[in-house]
């Protein structure tokens, strides 16, 4: 099926329109334990301090930013050099058509390109479409963080997820009993 949006790396005129689905985000209290506005300004400041291993794309459609991806590494610390936390917003009235999953598909694709061999995401546990969009992409739940954060006053748990990008990876991790 053609899709009527694109995937293109963000430019600092997309700032007011990613800071617009972000505060959308902010608003759902399940999305991002970010507060306050992210206007046009904040949004550019942002965007010019992001390094090439740390992508900003855009979907479009119609020639309107509707959702946004990134990629950012996880750690500064070199055996973590190629883990990548990966990022998705799409606006309420594209959600529900696969955007998401174009968008998480192009970071899985790209990662590796960036030198990541690993992505993983840190969800609230209450956003379920952002955990089935997760699972359905062949994350998998690994653990979770209790009382993480707190957003309006309270705590809320994040649950954490992991892809590996090699397909020689695969199965659960090797802990002790």
């Amino acid at each position: 099926m053609l899709r009527p949006w694109l995937i293109r790396p963000a430019r600092p005129h997309d700032a007011g329109a990613l800071g617009a689905i972000y505060d959308e985000g902010v608003r759902s209290g399940v999305a991002t334990f970010a507060t306050g506005a992210h206007d046009e300004a904040e949004r550019r400041r942002w965007l010019a301090a992001r390094s090439a291993r740390a992508p900003v794309f855009c979907g479009e459609a119609h020639g309107r930013v509707v959702a946004w991806s990134a990629l950012a590494p996880l750690s500064h610390r070199e055996w973590y050099d190629g883990v990548a936390e990966y990022t998705v917003y799409v606006t309420s009235s594209a959600r529900g058509r696969g955007l998401g999953r174009q968008m998480l598909d192009h970071l899985l694709e790209t990662a590796p390109t960036r030198g990541y061999w690993k992505l993983v995401g840190m969800i609230m546990v209450d956003n379920r479409a952002a955990l089935a969009l997760a699972r359905t992409a062949g994350f998998r739940v690994v653990g979770a963080h209790r009382a993480h954060a707190r957003v309006a006053g309270r705590w809320r748990d994040v649950a954490i997820v992991e892809r590996h990008l090699d397909p020689g990876v695969a199965g659960e991790a090797n802990l002790p009993s």
